[in-house]
């Protein structure tokens, strides 16, 4: 549908024909004083009817000038859209052990890492209206994505993430701090930090103990959860045993970080786990904001402009024709 941004502007169009009326008893005056010659008179065009062509002409050309002033816009399909969005940061362990093998995804085993990124990418795709920031870390902790409604690239981000980029060892309280420091600026959101971690901390600047205590005081809810398996089989020289490869999970500190900021601590020990983990989180923290109904708008001013800039050649054209028929008698 189109409509106009401006249409008291249409008022103008009255200006065209108003001045070109005016100036008509002179062009009348001068004209009785030329007495054409009797083969030009046989020879040329009426020239009362050219004049008409002209101003019908130069007439088109004011209307369409006049429209495009009047910003006419095609207004698309109406779509919902969120008055707010809720700020959310993913916090994403890129430490060595993360390379550990005890996930399974369609019954092919995969590292920790790739299963994060397998559960994570469906959860971003489903935030619509809502921002989200991605961390990295590892032995040290930095922003990959500021807080952004482009969930694409967070997306694509986090997919190109690697194992051992920035070291082997886990930086969690200063992951934290850096989300902490990301919200700071904005006082007036939701703040919801999701950090995912397969270990302790065993490097950083930033303490468990500080950033939990930064995280309390500027009132940054953390989800914690906890990747990997509790139990795998592996051969060994006697045959096959168990072993634990989330015996280094510090699940204490983790808990404490959810528990001091509101959030909740969730433990996720296969694929499946933590794909529940995530619907749970949609249920905690759905998308927020009133439904409103906006419809996108696409200006069309160029048409117009672009069809009296056409006409205009031709009447250009056509009056510098004229010219040179009358010339060449």
């Amino acid at each position: 549908m189109i409509e106009f941004g401006w249409p008291w502007l249409a008022l103008a169009w009255i200006l065209g024909p108003l001045l070109w009326w005016l100036r008509r008893p002179q062009q009348r005056q001068f004209s009785t004083l030329r007495v054409p010659h009797l083969a030009q008179a046989s020879s040329q065009p009426d020239p009362a009817a050219r004049q008409w062509w002209s101003a019908l002409l130069a007439i088109l050309i004011w209307t369409l000038l006049v429209a495009a002033a009047s910003r006419p816009q095609w207004l698309g399909e109406p779509v919902q859209i969120r008055s707010e969005a809720r700020e959310m940061v993913l916090a994403v362990d890129l430490s060595g052990s993360m390379e550990i093998a005890d996930m399974r995804i369609d019954n092919q085993e995969v590292n920790r890492l790739t299963m994060v990124k397998h559960v994570v990418s469906d959860f971003i795709t489903r935030r619509k209206g809502d921002k989200l920031g991605l961390i990295l870390f590892a032995d040290t902790a930095y922003v990959q994505s500021p807080i952004t409604y482009d969930l694409r690239t967070v997306e694509q981000l986090l997919s190109e993430a690697q194992l051992r980029l920035i070291g082997e060892r886990t930086a969690i309280g200063d992951a934290v701090a850096l989300a902490v420091k990301r919200f700071r600026d904005n006082e007036q959101s939701n703040k919801i930090l999701i950090l995912l971690t397969d270990g302790q901390n065993t490097a950083g600047n930033v303490s468990p103990g500080q950033a939990r205590q930064l995280a309390a005081y500027y009132g940054v809810k953390i989800y914690a959860i906890g990747v990997g398996a509790e139990e795998v089989l592996v051969d060994s020289f006697f045959g096959q045993r168990k072993v634990n490869p989330s015996r280094d999970l510090d699940e204490d500190m983790l808990r404490g970080l959810a528990e001091a900021t509101g959030g909740e601590y969730f433990r996720a020990r296969s694929t499946e786990e933590l794909e529940a983990i995530y619907e749970t989180l949609d249920r905690y923290e759905p998308v927020t904001g009133d439904e409103q109904l906006r419809r996108p708008q696409t200006e069309l001013f160029y048409w117009p402009v672009g069809a009296a800039l056409l006409l205009l050649l031709v009447l250009c054209l056509a009056k510098l024709a004229g010219r040179r028929s009358r010339g060449a008698f």
